[in-house]
């Protein structure tokens, strides 16, 4: 059968590969892959950055972003045949670390965890694949093929798991969030503020129309232009940063207001120094009890939150944030970006 894999550490590698079709284990489904989407990290991995291959082997089949249709499941696994299901990426260290020992192997400790096309096991880009039961999730069926956004909607899940919980330390009663950054990530995080019932507000690095109708859709506001005074405009609840870039770190850190939950979401290459005073800005978070968390990656409890979120979207505003479908036998023109790119995904069976 067919797959995308990579050679981990040599740069423009990427290939479609014929690789063995999997023999699923007791606990695992048979999954006809639909489609995977393409991020920055595959971007990373086809460009030698990192990307570690399975023991023993020397390619990795990449695609952590899944859709896939069920062939096969165990009797009592509680999947059946066609079912539409995504596959979660991270699994917990073998040691375990305490964390992975109590189910959280999003919080892993000692880096030793596996990741599903990125890390020591072979992803989700071939047109069949396997999965552990206990790592699928279940998708309403009427999301068809947006249900490949499952997995930056996880992650966008969680970080908003993160700010509720940080936020809850004392009384918690948000109205508004300023999410920095309109990419996918952006996006997906404003649909679930707005599903939470908070006033958004997106700020864009520069005019999108495209993603300027996808948060007005939804209800929010979309924002081009000084990001400290939009700050001290709003003085949001929450502030969720999505592109990890210095600059803008540094207009966040420098415009905390009291109690006020700062999510980090993006990562970002080295860049220049800022020459932040960071024992003034140190001394106004601890004066404002400003809490700043750092959120990555997903549990499995995340990816159901993420189902539901999905399956309570309307299906046009999902539909439009894939802007590019890319047959499997092309799939190098998915690892291209294109004007007006937001979601790019690869159809595996094409």
């Amino acid at each position: 059968m067919r797959a995308l894999t990579i050679e981990p550490g040599t740069k423009d590698s990427l290939a479609v590969t014929e690789v063995p079709v999997p023999e699923p284990a007791d606990d695992e489904l048979l999954v006809t892959g639909l489609a995977i989407g393409v991020c920055g990290t595959d971007r990373e991995l086809n460009g030698g950055l990192y990307g570690w291959a399975p023991p023993g082997e020397d390619l990795l089949v990449i695609g952590h972003e899944s859709l896939g249709r069920v062939e096969a499941a165990p009797e009592g696994s509680g999947f059946a045949v066609g079912d539409l299901i995504a596959g979660v990426v991270r699994r917990p260290d073998p040691v375990p670390c305490p964390a992975c020992a109590h189910g959280e192997f999003d919080m892993c400790r000692n880096g030793e965890y596996t990741e599903r096309g990125i890390k020591e096991l072979n992803g989700f880009g071939s047109e069949q694949w396997v999965v552990k039961q206990d790592f699928a999730i279940r998708l309403d069926p009427a999301l068809g093929r947006t249900g490949v956004l499952m997995e930056p909607t996880s992650v966008v899940a969680k970080a908003w798991d993160e700010v509720f919980t940080v936020g809850g330390r004392a009384f918690f009663d948000p109205t508004s969030v300023v999410i920095v950054g309109g990419g996918t990530i952006g996006l997906l995080a404003a649909l679930l503020g707005g599903q939470r019932g908070l006033e958004v507000h997106v700020v864009n690095s520069s005019q999108k129309p495209n993603k300027e109708k996808l948060v007005t859709d939804l209800g929010g506001h979309f924002h081009v232009g000084d990001l400290p005074q939009i700050l001290a405009e709003v003085r949001p609840d929450i502030v969720i940063d999505t592109t990890g870039d210095s600059g803008t770190l540094a207009d966040i850190l420098e415009s905390v207001i009291p109690y006020q939950v700062v999510c980090l979401l993006g990562m970002h290459d080295p860049q220049d120094p800022t020459g932040l005073d960071l024992a003034t800005i140190g001394k106004q978070i601890v004066l404002d009890n400003v809490a700043i968390v750092g959120s990555v990656n997903a549990n499995v409890r995340h990816w159901q939150q993420a189902a539901e979120a999905l399956a309570a979207a309307d299906g046009q505003w999902l539909s439009s944030l894939i802007t590019r479908t890319v047959p499997l036998t092309r799939a190098l023109e998915a690892f291209d970006h294109e004007r007006g790119d937001i979601k790019v995904v690869i159809d595996l069976q094409a």
